[in-house]
């Protein structure tokens, strides 16, 4: 097949009249295969690059919303996978309606960093994140939600057996073309699986949290959509996010899209597990470890001295820490918070409560400076003889929150601020071949590289182990009986 089937824009409409041509259960495997067999970022090597986690995502979502079981003659070929890929490829965008406006183009930035980036984090930092936050940070305040307990009855299983079925799906769906058969853990090859973790809590665990049937599916699917627009529609909610594996499509269970098994184990997939169970107070207290996760974090600065926000007059509020090194001030603003799907839309929406937290932040950020400059006397430990700068830290990342159409939404400063994500962070703190502090000032000296993501300016660099991470990563079942159970690993 041409590496280019299509030399025009295609409609959402004849995207998906193409996925259509194919029986959902006869292309759904194909998707499957194709998706644990390009693994990871390993689809940069795939066919003319068009076996992207973001495309076949999509083409299972359109096939199980739209696909009829009784068009075609029930074949699917690699060949007719590659044709929707390809159409999926030339997709007309509202940027071409709007004659590339500069709103518009920031709009399509938006969509684009949504669509794609979030299928490109990091597994290893997502995953070790989880147990380093939820079970090995220590809250500032009492928590009434996350106590002892809450594991259990939000998972049916303990927090380190959760996320070890979360690895061991991942696995069986890369080494068996897309699919887990829980009949498997009868096989006497998996009695030192299951002697680790118990088969009735792999299998109670898969069917509460990992799976989905097509019914609901498709309720899901459509529930979820905020447009109308043909043009939106694949930047939509993929109810497969929430549920990777499908039932009813063979034996056991089938993931077409294997990238979106592991981020129901990351703090992001237990956020929207945990608010839908206990409410608004999961969130609240989540956001309480987070902000002292990024304390443990900072204080892996070698060079720094990290101090906790600081309270001043009438019960005031400096920001959450502030790092000290011989040449530069650190002020640092946590913000547990994510990007909401109408971002992901690309909607520049200045209302949303995500984008209000990060400019509470930039105010923040700005008010505490002062403090410092003026030598406030809550505040005379902190120097005032070297720059200032400001970082916004986020729980999950905001891909285009330093580009300049994304900063002029937020208020002015006399100091700079970068906002990151917790990923970013992790990456920071490990930096070896030079001080921290050094970058962040060479960073915002390039015009250019000032408004790209901090990860930018890492490339290249030398970056030790996250001791923190490792922590986290070593609590879980595989990584402890390794001798066990070597096989049930994830890519770091």
């Amino acid at each position: 097949m041409a590496a280019f089937l299509y030399d025009r824009l295609v409609t959402d409409h004849e995207y998906v009249q193409r996925v259509r041509q194919q029986r959902p259960s006869a292309l759904l495997p194909v998707i499957a295969a194709a998706s644990a067999r390009w693994h990871s970022d390993t689809w940069w090597n795939s066919p003319y690059r068009k076996y992207t986690p973001w495309a076949l995502a999509d083409v299972a979502r359109t096939s199980l919303a739209c696909g009829n079981e009784y068009r075609g003659d029930g074949s699917c070929t690699e060949n007719d996978l590659m044709a929707m890929l390809a159409a999926y490829a030339t997709l007309t965008d509202p940027l071409i309606r709007h004659n590339g406006s500069a709103e518009s183009v920031a709009s399509w930035l938006l969509r684009t960093s949504g669509e794609q980036f979030t299928y490109q984090e990091s597994g290893f930092n997502d995953l070790a994140r989880t147990a380093a936050l939820f079970g090995q940070t220590t809250p500032a305040n009492t928590l009434t939600c996350l106590v002892d307990g809450w594991a259990e009855q939000l998972f049916g299983c303990s927090l380190s057996d959760y996320v070890g079925v979360t690895q061991l799906l991942q696995v069986a769906a890369l080494r068996n073309e897309g699919r887990f058969d829980p009949a498997w853990l009868g096989q006497p090859q998996m009695e030192q699986i299951c002697s680790i973790i118990p088969a009735r809590t792999i299998r109670d665990v898969t069917e509460r949290h990992f799976v989905i049937d097509l019914k609901t599916f498709k309720t899901e699917n459509e529930k979820g959509r905020l447009s109308r627009d043909p043009d939106l529609r694949r930047f939509e909610y993929n109810p497969l996010r929430g549920r990777p594996f499908l039932s009813g499509f063979g034996a056991g269970y089938l993931a077409p899209s294997s990238h979106l098994i592991i981020p129901k184990g990351s703090p992001l997939g237990l956020y929207y597990m945990g608010i839908a169970h206990f409410g608004s107070d999961f969130a609240r207290e989540l956001g309480d470890l987070f902000e002292q996760y990024v304390g443990r974090q900072l204080r892996q600065l070698a060079d720094a001295e990290v101090y906790p926000e600081i309270i001043y007059r009438d019960e005031r509020r400096s920001v959450d820490w502030i790092v000290v090194f011989d040449d530069l001030v650190l002020l640092v603003e946590v913000k547990s918070t994510r990007p909401p799907q109408q971002l992901r839309l690309g909607v520049l929406d200045r209302t949303s409560a995500a984008l209000r937290q990060i400019k509470h932040a930039y105010k923040q950020l700005e008010t505490t400076a002062a403090l410092i400059t003026d030598r406030d006397p809550s505040f005379r430990h902190i120097p005032a003889d070297r720059p200032v700068h400001g970082l916004v830290v986020t729980m999950e990342p905001f891909h285009t929150a330093n580009a300049p159409f994304q900063k002029e939404m937020q208020p002015d400063t006399d100091i700079p601020v970068t906002v990151c994500s917790a990923t970013e962070l992790e990456h920071l703190v490990t930096l070896s071949d030079m001080s921290v502090s050094q970058l962040l000032r060479q960073r915002q000296e390039d015009p250019l590289a000032s408004t790209y993501s901090l990860n930018a300016v890492l490339v290249g660099k030398n970056l030790g182990r996250n001791a923190i991470l490792d922590a986290g990563w070593d609590s879980y079942p595989w990584k402890r009986h390794a001798e066990r159970a070597s096989q049930t690993t994830v890519d770091q």
